[in-house]
């Protein structure tokens, strides 16, 4: 195993995709922001968590990554820091269930991108419309802009929308098997293909491999475009073994994947070229494989001068390959 080197902060030239969802790849996109010009950078985002909530088109991850680009992300790494709830308290007294609660800076938010739908928008118009007023200029890209909902099926025999188990049961449930329902009929959104064929860094976020980077992979053409690209970082969302947040590697376990880092190289088989696993792994021995770089580092991004000295080393692996 390799060793993280300091690295040169600013990469010019350097086309690259990031394939993200939730917190982890909002956190990567961001690193990765400050370390390339905005014109080389394109994150790709997974979709199967959208849903409709109180009547408005909700995408989770999208807005999770444009707000935490924009700087306006919530405590947590998701919502709109300093935001409102009068609108879910007022829907609350009214009797209505509001576990699944939006600040009404972010119910604002998806009442336009429903607007925008419904008028016969693209998902990647309302969201690049979205960057524009957030003042994002990295192009961030829905993986399709048609349906693909996860399913997961718990060890109850239930067959659950994502933010059914995800939010309303705290993903307590155990999960046997997922599914992205209309992934086969999807295309990828409009340049995305394009942006994975002429990028000299393919990068996938340390997201929740089989909830939140499978369902872009899943899109017919996406994972083809992937594997035949010469380089291709994954950074892992575990520590020693576990996730700082979410259920990652209690949902790899169930799936039958391996225990820690392996099951997250046995998640992406085939794809990688290098894999970034925390410093406190580095002694994973069961990570060898030919053709296979397993690289330990500090891999904790919620600081962002650590985050954006990661981002820029991660950039100078292309640029000595």
């Amino acid at each position: 195993m390799g060793s993280i080197l300091e690295a040169p902060t600013i990469h010019r030239n350097l086309p690259t995709v990031l394939l993200a969802g939730g917190v982890g790849g909002a956190l990567m996109a961001r690193a990765l922001s400050r370390c390339l010009t905005p014109d080389d950078l394109t994150v790709v985002v997974n979709v199967a968590d959208d849903d409709r909530i109180y009547g408005v088109h909700v995408a989770a991850d999208l807005d999770t990554v444009v707000y935490t680009l924009a700087g306006v992300e919530g405590p947590h790494g998701w919502g709109i820091a300093g935001d409102t709830f009068v609108v879910m308290d007022q829907l609350s007294d009214l009797g209505l269930e509001t576990g699944f609660r939006l600040g009404d800076r972010d119910l604002a938010t998806c009442l336009r991108r429903t607007a925008l739908l419904d008028s016969g928008a693209t998902l990647s118009a309302a969201t690049a419309g979205l960057c524009e007023f957030l003042g994002v200029r990295v192009t961030v890209l829905p993986a399709s802009n048609d349906p693909v909902r996860t399913k997961i099926h718990t060890a109850g025999g239930e067959r659950l929308d994502f933010q059914e188990y995800f939010v309303a049961r705290g993903h307590r449930d155990e999960v046997i098997e997922v599914d992205f329902a209309g992934a086969d009929r999807a295309q990828p959104s409009s340049g995305v293909l394009d942006a994975i064929r002429a990028a000299g860094l393919v990068v996938i976020a340390p997201s929740n491999p089989p909830l939140s980077i499978w369902p872009i992979l899943a899109v017919p053409g996406i994972r083809e475009a992937v594997a035949i690209k010469d380089l291709v970082v994954a950074v892992s969302p575990l520590f020693s073994g576990k996730a700082l947040k979410g259920p990652a590697d209690r949902v790899m376990a169930s799936l039958g994947l391996p225990p820690g880092n392996g099951g997250v190289l046995a998640a992406y088989d085939g794809l990688l070229s290098h894999l970034v696993v925390d410093q406190g792994d580095v002694d994973d021995e069961s990570l060898s494989e030919p053709g296979l770089t397993v690289i330990a580092a500090d891999t904790r991004l919620g600081d962002v001068e650590a985050a954006e000295r990661f981002g820029s080393w991660v950039c100078a692996l292309a640029e000595a390959s």
